[in-house]
């Protein structure tokens, strides 16, 4: 079946879904964080590999590289992120990726981001921090930092994608994922893990980073680049109900209200979007 921006979106989406069971899954590997991200990204990249089964790597188209670059980045600087500030804070400032992708694509892709997308991202980011709020620390500055330069890298790893003009996006997420297993081997001989660690990682590397990101790269030529990054939004927002089903925490009122705020944002742009297009 032909891939069209309708089936493009159902894909983002079931990515964001596998992406969100990472929290879970995270708190069983005990093990150090750095060797929890080469591991994951070693399995992601093994199943990447089983999936384009010839891959070919273009070492010589600049946006494959970079997009490389950016997204081994994103993975390294959300985990150090997450050591060094709060989740609360590495998981919102990780996802102002809509406003540096906005601001990026008038300079790299030369599109105009309409005013109803500004609208949108507003909304969104206040439906972020509603979500968060109970949790946020104005502390922890360097672990802020890193944390939004995640944000920065996601932004710049959905710009170079929508750049590439060689290969396959999967082959940028393959070829990242490599990188981000190089560098973090070191840190693989630091302790032994354990069954469960191992367990968890494989959950992680497979469902939670292998198969959601073919998905995600096959799913981004057919969506812009402010949608590549709003989807995965939904991700941060299940969290909460995979704790809820596990646990039987149930969320807070800010954060119910938060979330109902970005869900309600997509939603009216997606219908708007619709609309315009009919």
């Amino acid at each position: 079946m032909a891939m069209n921006r309708r089936k493009a979106i159902i894909y983002m989406m079931i990515a964001a879904c596998l992406w969100s069971i990472g929290g879970l899954f995270i708190k069983l590997a005990d093990w150090n964080p750095m060797a929890i991200a080469g591991a994951r990204s070693g399995i992601g990249a093994l199943v990447m590999l089983i999936y384009l089964k010839k891959p070919m790597i273009h070492l010589k188209d600049r946006p494959t590289v970079l997009g490389a670059c950016a997204y081994a980045s994103l993975l390294v600087l959300f985990v150090s992120a997450n050591k060094l500030t709060t989740s609360a804070n590495a998981i919102l400032l990780q996802f102002t990726a809509p406003i540096w992708v906005a601001i990026f694509s008038g300079w790299f892709l030369k599109e105009k981001v309409r005013k109803s997308e500004w609208i949108t991202i507003a909304a969104v980011m206040l439906g972020m921090i509603l979500f968060f709020i109970g949790d946020l620390q104005l502390t922890h500055t360097l672990g802020n930092i890193v944390a939004l330069f995640s944000g920065v890298a996601m932004a710049s790893m959905i710009i170079f994608l929508k750049l590439q003009k060689e290969g396959s996006p999967v082959d940028v997420t393959l070829l990242g994922n490599m990188i981000v297993f190089i560098v973090c081997l070191p840190f693989f001989f630091m302790s032994v893990p354990s069954k469960e660690t191992l367990f968890a990682l494989l959950i992680l590397g497979v469902f939670q980073l292998g198969i959601p990101y073919i998905f995600y790269t096959k799913a981004i030529p057919f969506v812009s680049p402010i949608e590549a990054a709003l989807i995965p939004i939904l991700e941060p927002l299940l969290n909460p109900v995979w704790v809820l089903f596990v646990t039987g925490e149930v969320p807070g009122y800010y954060a119910l209200i938060g979330g109902i705020t970005v869900m309600v944002a997509m939603v009216s742009r997606g219908v708007y979007q619709a609309r315009k297009s009919g």
